[in-house]
């Protein structure tokens, strides 16, 4: 016998499928605005398209001013009994540069064998904008009072979401009244097969810089005599990580918790082809050290990378000085329960133990963040996915990357999952950036199904 539900999910679905066309016009349009945080173009006016995508959703919608890029913020009518879900997506985007590598202009928006290209499309307006096109379905359908709606989309996730903290705060007890916070983004598992992620490690961005005299000089003049800052720069480094992949900064460690029975299991069950992967990257191995497994690597342990180094002359042929100047870019991942304050002090320190006369030069952190993987209503997204999928999404404790989720589920304690609607080889950050138009119509139908799980009262 159908369910009042199943019939709600038929009609929902026939109406994707009716609406397709518009649906993926309407997203050609929304990507044609250039919202570039970085160089700060075209936010106010991308602020306002999707002000008025919201209003069309039957949310009311808002432009909220911070200190840096305005957020959005669209809010269903609050009902008490209801469940509360918080969406978060964001409306910039990426520089587009190197323009030449485009097959397409970035903010000309192309669809073409079953991709839609354009900067943006699945980083991340086409995966907030497919919610938008399921509540506004679900409202023509008259489904509309399924859950309570915050939708926060912030203007500036890709320079590191500086203002939102802040935002957060100062709307705590709008925000707080959720049950839940769902954030679509990031990409699917290669073999299409969906996910949900509990958590992000975090990241601390610096700079390592190091002077010597006033000016360059040559080495043959003053080699042994003026002291390198290329070489303060290396032995210091040196210092930080050794063969073996360790960091060997004292006291970083202190917080690093092993993962949980739960978290182990969710973790071996996620299929992984390494040489595949090696292959694609044209390597031979993984980094130090050996023994440890793939995933582990990215869920668990921390990281320090070297970004860049600079100092002195790097162009064609020989130039035989002593560099004025080195610098070494650096940014260190953490795992869960590492906070970012606590590292950089345990970095500082390490600095002035090892190489007094370097500079360490902070430029920017995010705590890392993660919802237990017992949490019920995992279980509804899980039974959501699965409807719209046909399989159950792979389960991941953590990903490798940052978002700044930490202001959600630790500053107001709330379940948060990232679960992504674009294609793994979406191309974000890279030119010809695209999402497949069955994920953006998939990420439409999971919305909705997601909604639907959560108004059931069974549980």
């Amino acid at each position: 016998m159908e369910t009042t539900s199943d019939s709600a999910w038929t009609r929902f679905q026939e109406a994707v499928k009716d609406g397709e066309r518009g649906f993926v016009d309407r997203l050609l349009k929304y990507l044609s605005w250039p919202t570039i945080s970085a160089q700060n173009v075209g936010i106010r006016e991308g602020a306002q398209v999707l002000c008025e995508a919201m209003t069309r959703a039957s949310l009311k919608a808002e432009i909220i001013e911070t200190p840096f890029h305005p957020v959005v913020v669209g809010k269903s009518a609050m009902v008490t009994g209801r469940r509360t879900i918080l969406w978060y997506g964001h409306y910039d985007v990426q520089p587009a540069e190197p323009l030449d590598q485009w097959v397409t202009p970035p903010f000309e928006p192309r669809e073409r064998d079953g991709r839609i290209y354009a900067r943006g499309a699945g980083d991340n307006k086409g995966q907030h904008f497919a919610f938008l096109m399921a509540l506004e379905t679900l409202a023509a359908m008259g489904e509309s009072a399924l859950c309570n709606i915050i939708m926060v989309v912030d203007g500036e996730e890709e320079i590191g979401s500086p203002g939102l903290p802040s935002f957060v705060q100062k709307h705590a007890e709008l925000l707080g009244q959720a049950d839940l916070v769902v954030v679509a983004d990031g990409s699917m598992h290669p073999s299409g097969n969906p996910l949900i992620q509990f958590g992000v490690r975090g990241v601390v961005a610096f700079e390592l810089k190091a002077s010597g005299a006033n000016r360059d000089l040559h080495s043959g003049n003053f080699g042994n005599v003026a002291p390198n800052p290329a070489w303060d720069i290396v032995h210091l480094l040196s210092t930080m990580k050794n063969s073996h992949g360790d960091i060997t900064v004292e006291g970083l460690h202190d917080a690093v918790v092993a993962p949980t029975e739960a978290e182990e299991a969710a973790m071996k069950r996620i299929p992984l082809d390494v040489d595949s992967i090696l292959k694609g990257l044209d390597l031979e191995r993984l980094d130090e050290p050996q023994e440890l497994s793939y995933f582990h690597r990215l869920m668990f342990r921390p990281t320090l990378t070297i970004n860049g180094l600079s100092s002195g002359y790097s162009g064609e042929g020989a130039k035989t000085i002593i560099p004025a100047t080195a610098t070494a870019k650096c940014d260190i991942r953490l795992v869960n329960a590492q906070e970012p304050e606590h590292v950089l002090r345990c970095l500082k320190a390490h600095v002035r133990k090892h190489a007094p006369n370097v500079t360490l030069v902070r430029s920017f952190e995010m705590a890392p963040a993660k919802t237990p993987m017992d949490s019920p209503i995992a279980m509804r997204l899980s039974r959501a996915i699965e409807k719209v999928h046909g399989k159950e999404p792979y389960l991941y404790p953590t990903v490798g990357g940052s978002l700044l989720t930490s202001v959600f589920s630790k500053d107001l304690g709330l379940p948060t999952f990232v679960v992504p609607y674009a294609n793994h080889d979406q191309r974000n950050h890279s030119p010809n950036e695209n999402i497949c138009v069955k994920n953006f119509l998939d990420g439409i139908k999971t919305s909705a199904a997601i909604l639907m799980e959560l108004a059931k009262t069974d549980e």
